[in-house]
């Protein structure tokens, strides 16, 4: 369980301004959740085999088809500037 001394511990390495209603409301909230925490923590998941999504789904897959033609020389033609295929841009940092 977390005390109130460091919950403000805490808040002063966070460079959080709390005061002392504060610290004792965040001290109550933290040690709750310290406490899920560890009774999760407690449960045995040797067994279980990890999952990449909750629900046995998977994911639906489109045709790998051309939709759009090829139409960068038409943009470059209308960009400010172009070089070698790609845009010029100005330069932002120096």
């Amino acid at each position: 369980m977390l005390t109130q001394s460091d919950v403000e511990r805490i808040a002063h390495l966070a460079r959080l301004h709390i005061d002392e209603r504060e610290s004792k409301v965040f001290s109550d909230s933290l040690s709750q959740i310290l406490a899920l925490i560890e009774e999760m923590n407690a449960v045995d998941t040797s067994n279980i085999e990890p999952m990449a999504h909750p629900q046995d789904v998977g994911l639906r897959l489109r045709k790998d088809a051309v939709t759009e033609t090829d139409r960068r020389t038409e943009f470059q033609e209308i960009a400010p500037a172009t070089e070698n295929g790609l845009y010029v841009v100005p330069k932002v940092v120096e």
